[in-house]
């Protein structure tokens, strides 16, 4: 049974950090796309980064380029998302999804298992 497990939301200001963790259980990970897609309320749940655990290449929105970054321990079975930079726009529950292709990473149809979201807030 594939389990994605989030951790690391908080609350920050404008201009703090948050590192949010996704771990993997029972999945072929090392070969396969780990996503983050967030979603804030009353909006559609959208991308934000994703990764191919396989070879490294990674993908990001344009709302969050050159402030967030992707990366993965594969000994751990675990993807990251580092947030800096962080605005209050940034407010949303953080999913972490996988699956085994993605021909467009960041389109939320393209993954099939779902984490239970974390929230992330930030203040002004």
């Amino acid at each position: 049974q594939v389990q994605l497990v989030e951790s690391g939301g908080g609350s920050v200001q404008a201009g703090g950090s948050l590192r949010l963790s996704c771990a993997a259980f029972g999945y072929a990970y090392s070969s396969n796309f780990m996503g983050w897609f967030r979603q804030a309320p009353g909006k559609e749940r959208e991308g934000v980064a994703a990764i191919y655990a396989g070879g490294g290449s990674t993908y990001y929105a344009d709302s969050v380029k050159g402030r967030f970054t992707i990366s993965q321990d594969r000994a751990k079975n675990t993807v990251y998302l580092q947030m800096n930079s962080l605005k209050p726009e940034d407010t949303a529950m953080y999913y972490c999804a996988a699956d085994s292709h993605a021909t467009y990473p960041l389109l939320r149809s393209e993954y099939n298992y779902w984490g239970q979201g974390t929230q992330v807030t930030v203040s002004s």
